[in-house]
């Protein structure tokens, strides 16, 4: 049967945006006039032997690891994750940024809940999915839509400690979301702490790293394009040495068959 391919991009573009100021970038741009005259002392040449008497475009971009579209390493939640040193984002198996995706739909959760295993559980068997090893497990929260807003880091919902580790325990190494982090907010996870005095919800989804060795991607975007499974994602991190997160555009590669297309 004829199939067509569809390639959706999963990555929010990085570009100045408002935020907390762990966020903030900056991009020098270098104009095809601006390097003119630096080609010409290269080259040795005249502006007239420049096309059009231009030189070449050039950017300088300063920016943390976890800014924009992102995968984050163990070590960034941890020095330690299964009783040995954590891996950083150039140590990671480079086998495990492909395969197959699945998405979960958790955009009925409000910001600051927690998404639990039973919720996983429960939209798992409403999909008839059973998560293999080394899936890909992308969280659709619908966060995405806020981004360029300041909304955008606190009004999502987020992962738990148990529910992270539940993922692990199906074999899944690289796990993502299309909010702003993998936890709740920094707000939700204070307000319950301050209530209960339970240490074990400060970023429990991701000291779940200290305990099962795993990685995730950070604001994610598309989610809403892609089917519930049966297609295929592509995340390799850039590899910055020693470092807790590497910046990824993640891709997923979906197959429809031509009769689906064309009813």
């Amino acid at each position: 049967m004829p199939t067509e391919t569809r390639i959706i991009d999963l990555s929010i573009i990085i570009e100045p945006a408002p935020g907390p100021e762990h966020q903030k970038l900056e991009i020098k741009y270098e104009t095809h006039e601006d390097t003119a005259e630096y080609m010409m002392m290269r080259f040795e040449c005249s502006k007239e032997d420049l096309p059009k008497g231009l030189g070449w475009a050039n950017e300088y971009v300063t920016l943390g690891t976890h800014v924009g579209t992102h995968m984050d390493a163990p070590w960034h939640y941890h020095p330690e994750s299964e009783g040995e040193k954590a891996k950083t984002i150039d140590e990671l198996p480079v086998e495990w940024f492909y395969g197959d995706g699945i998405v979960i739909d958790m955009r009925h959760k409000r910001p600051g809940e927690i998404i639990t295993s039973w919720d996983l559980k429960k939209a798992l068997h409403e999909i008839k999915y059973e998560i293999n090893p080394f899936d890909i497990v992308l969280i659709m929260t619908g966060a995405d839509e806020l981004w360029g807003t300041k909304d955008y880091w606190s009004q999502f919902p987020g992962l738990s400690k148990e529910s992270t580790l539940w993922l692990c325990e199906q074999g899944v190494k690289v796990m993502g979301t299309d909010s702003a982090g993998w936890d709740r907010p920094f707000w939700a996870m204070v307000e319950e702490f301050k209530e209960t005095g339970d240490k074990s919800v400060i970023w429990g989804a991701h000291f779940a790293g200290i305990e099962k060795e795993y990685c995730q991607i950070e604001k994610l975007t598309n989610l809403d394009l892609l089917p519930a499974y049966g297609f295929k994602v592509v995340c390799p991190p850039i590899k910055i040495i020693n470092a807790s997160a590497g910046w990824v555009r993640p891709i997923a590669i979906v197959e429809e068959s031509f009769l689906s297309l064309h009813p």
